[in-house]
C-alpha cells in the first residue's frame, strides 16, 4: 500500500535528493550548473543501476522547438514529461545535459537544472499512478554560455525520480533538443530608383551571437538565397543562392525588372538559427 503521508520517506527522499541530484534552488543560469550536472555523473549512477521503477515519457522540450538564443537576455524553455510508477512519486528533478555518457565527468559537456522542482499532477491507472509533469528552465546565455559557444548543439533531457520509498530511478536521454545561436541578417539593394534592365547590386551580412564575447559576428562561408517579390505580390521567388564571405558579408547582382523588394534568407545550421533580412524596396523606372 502507498504512504503518501510518511515523513519518513518524504524527508529521506529530499535527502538523497541533495546528494545525488544538484539542488533545485540552483536557477538553469547558474554557472555552476554543469558542475552540478557532474557532481551527479560521479556518483556513477546510471539508468539500469537505479532501485526504483519510476519510468519516464513523453518529453518535450520548448514546445518542440529549436532553442534559439542571442547574446542578452533570459529565455524561459518550458519542458513537459510524464512519469509512470506502480508505488507512486515522491519528487522528480529534470536537468538538460550535452555529452556522451552521464556517468563520467569527462564526457559531460555542458549541463542546466530547472529553476525549480517539476510540478506534476498525479492520476491513479491500472497497476499504478501517472503523473503529468511540467517545468521551466530559464536560460541566460551571457552567464551560462560565457565559457564557448561550442556547446551550440544537440542536449539530452535528464529526468530523476524518488518514488515514496526513496528509491532511484533516471533517463538520461528522454529526448532531445537543440540549442542554437541567434543569427543576424540584412540587405541592401542599390541603386534605388534604378531603370529597368540595368544591374542591381544587393548587399548584406549575416553574423551570429557569440556568447563568449557578449556581441554578434560575421558567419563565414554560409549559403544564403538572395529572394525577390514583386510589388502587389505576397510571394518571395528564390534568385541565386550566395556564400558569405570569411567575415559574413554578402553581395551580387541581378537584373531589374519590376518594381519589388530583394531579401537574403538563411536556413540556419545545427548549431545557429534561421535568419530571414528585411525586404529591400527598389523603384524600377
Amino acid at each position: 500500500m502507498r504512504i503518501r503521508t510518511a515523513a519518513t520517506v518524504l524527508s529521506g527522499a529530499v535527502v538523497l535528493s541533495g546528494l545525488v541530484l544538484p539542488g533545485a534552488a540552483q536557477a538553469a543560469e547558474h554557472p555552476g550548473a554543469a558542475t552540478d550536472l557532474r557532481a551527479l555523473a560521479s556518483q556513477s549512477v546510471r539508468p539500469q543501476d537505479a532501485l526504483g521503477g519510476t519510468t519516464f515519457k513523453n518529453g518535450v522540450v520548448n514546445k518542440g522547438k529549436d532553442i534559439v538564443l542571442g547574446v542578452t537576455g533570459k529565455k524561459a524553455v518550458p519542458v513537459t514529461f510524464t512519469a509512470f510508477d506502480e508505488e507512486g512519486v515522491a519528487i522528480t528533478q529534470a536537468f538538460l545535459w550535452q555529452g556522451t555518457d552521464s556517468s563520467s565527468t569527462d564526457t559531460i559537456t555542458g549541463g542546466l537544472e530547472s529553476d525549480d522542482y517539476p510540478t506534476c499532477t498525479e492520476t491513479p491507472v491500472e497497476n499504478g499512478y501517472s503523473y503529468s509533469c511540467k517545468t521551466v528552465f530559464t536560460i541566460d546565455p551571457a552567464v551560462a554560455f560565457k565559457d564557448g559557444n561550442g556547446t551550440a548543439g544537440t542536449w539530452k533531457l535528464f529526468l530523476g525520480a524518488y518514488d515514496l520509498y526513496a528509491n532511484a530511478s533516471y533517463d538520461d536521454d528522454v529526448t532531445r533538443t537543440k540549442i542554437k545561436r541567434a543569427a543576424k541578417l540584412t540587405a541592401n539593394a542599390s541603386p534605388e530608383p534604378v531603370k529597368k534592365g540595368k544591374t542591381i547590386t544587393v548587399t548584406g551580412k549575416l553574423s551570429r551571437a557569440n556568447w563568449t564575447t557578449g556581441k554578434y559576428a560575421g558567419y563565414a562561408t554560409q549559403p544564403v538565397k538572395l529572394q525577390f517579390r514583386k510589388k502587389g505580390s505576397n510571394t518571395y521567388t528564390t534568385l541565386k543562392t550566395v556564400k558569405t564571405s570569411s567575415t559574413g558579408t554578402l553581395s551580387t547582382t541581378t537584373k531589374a525588372g519590376s518594381d519589388g523588394y530583394y531579401r537574403y534568407v538563411f536556413a540556419g545550421t545545427t548549431t545557429t538559427g534561421s535568419a530571414t533580412a528585411p525586404g529591400d524596396f527598389v523603384d524600377v523606372r
